[in-house]
């Protein structure tokens, strides 16, 4: 497979070819499963993957949402195995719900960074476009610091908290020389993460993305889609693609673009119109990072409605 991104200065390049094998176990590491939910949509692409982790006795890595077909198969795969963890990665309801009737299935361990809570608080007058998705129900029996390492019989995954999808999202490192790191929602092969406020916050999310630059990892193994092969250049060109959309909304302002729609008319011409309100929210995200640095001024809050622009001297 040809390297996802050339150079740090290129965009990456998102592969879309992935077979997702509803219902079986597909061996994607040594002692690494998936499995992937039927649950295919703009948002999740060809389903949400839960991983196992281990050989007799394991971990299950997402769960997954309340679906009977996945639960099945997920317990016909962990058959005759020992289940001693249940591991999280956030809490909207296409990972984490399923994780309560495993428990109860296999009184198996449920740790997460923590239960589901905004990025900040909503301002006055704001609703938030994604409550019914999170899983307000969800409590971990522990809670995970970031670096704190959870273990099991031949295997131990280390918690590394990458906010900005969600304030709560955590990937998971495995201990061993092939470098896995289970990257959920923060890092996909397909498409960029939704950083969709008050959930989520572009800020933290650029900042998890320079916090796994810092390691040396081989492969990421994500929430959706295929694996990543090359995860520092596809990291690289995520933070490069990142910037270039945060140029394009300052140059829609420049430009006398006043509202979050204009500009989204223009800077995601070419997406999915069922992916317009999201691809608002990214642009409401990028707009609060550049009123809190001081570069883009707005009345009030920053707000899906609010008019918004260039700072004085910019």
């Amino acid at each position: 497979m040809t390297p996802a991104v050339r150079d740090e200065d290129e965009s990456p390049h998102f592969e879309r070819d992935f077979r997702p094998a509803y219902g079986d176990a597909v061996a994607v590491a040594p002692g690494v499963q998936r499995i992937t939910v039927n649950n295919p949509s703009p948002f999740t692409f060809h389903g949400t993957n839960s991983y196992i982790v281990g050989n007799r006795s394991v971990a299950v890595i997402d769960p997954g949402p309340e679906d009977e077909a996945h639960f099945r198969a997920l317990m016909a795969a962990l058959a005759g195995r020992e289940v001693t963890h249940i591991a999280v990665s956030h809490t909207h309801r296409d990972h984490s719900p399923l994780a309560r009737r495993l428990k109860a299935e296999t009184g198996a361990i449920i740790v997460a960074e923590g239960p589901h809570r905004a990025a900040r608080p909503l301002h006055a007058g704001e609703s938030n476009p994604f409550a019914e998705s999170a899983d307000i129900d969800f409590v971990p029996d522990i809670a995970l610091a970031h670096g704190e390492r959870v273990e099991g019989d031949g295997w131990a995954l280390t918690a590394l908290l990458t906010p900005g999808h969600t304030a709560n999202h955590a990937a998971f490192a495995l201990d061993g020389p092939e470098g896995i790191v289970f990257s959920a929602d923060h890092v996909m092969a397909w498409a960029t993460s939704i950083v969709a406020p008050p959930d989520g916050a572009m800020a933290d999310y650029m900042a998890s993305l320079e916090r796994l630059l810092e390691r040396d990892d081989r492969l990421y193994l994500p929430g959706h889609g295929g694996p990543v092969t090359e995860p520092a250049a596809f990291l690289r060109g995520l933070r490069t693609h990142r910037r270039m959309r945060e140029r394009a909304v300052r140059e829609r302002i420049r430009a006398g673009d006043r509202l979050i729609a204009d500009m989204v008319k223009v800077i995601y011409r070419e997406t999915d119109p069922r992916l317009h309100g999201a691809a608002a929210l990214s642009v409401l995200a990028h707009l609060e990072d550049l009123v809190a640095r001081g570069e883009v001024v707005t009345d009030g809050a920053p707000s899906l409605s609010g008019l918004y622009f260039p700072a004085p001297g910019l």
